[in-house]
């Protein structure tokens, strides 16, 4: 079954040896993170409130020793 990359969208049938899938080759996964950085792709919803997001970091891993001072 042919793969296409997400990225240039090129088809891989089969997909290269050692090939980082989904993408096509490291120029690709790397162009694909950028644009995650970037800010270029979004998650659809209401953005966190960084308090909420401290919250449930908290919750997950405990008090950070920077509370207990």
């Amino acid at each position: 079954m042919p793969v296409s990359c997400p990225t240039c969208k090129r088809a891989m049938d089969p997909p290269p040896e050692g090939a980082p899938l989904p993408f096509c080759s490291s120029r690709c996964k790397l162009i694909d993170l950028g644009n995650w950085l970037d800010g270029r792709y979004r998650i659809p919803g209401e953005p966190a409130a960084a308090e909420d997001i401290l919250e449930e970091i908290a919750k997950a891993h405990g008090p950070s020793p920077e509370s207990d001072a």
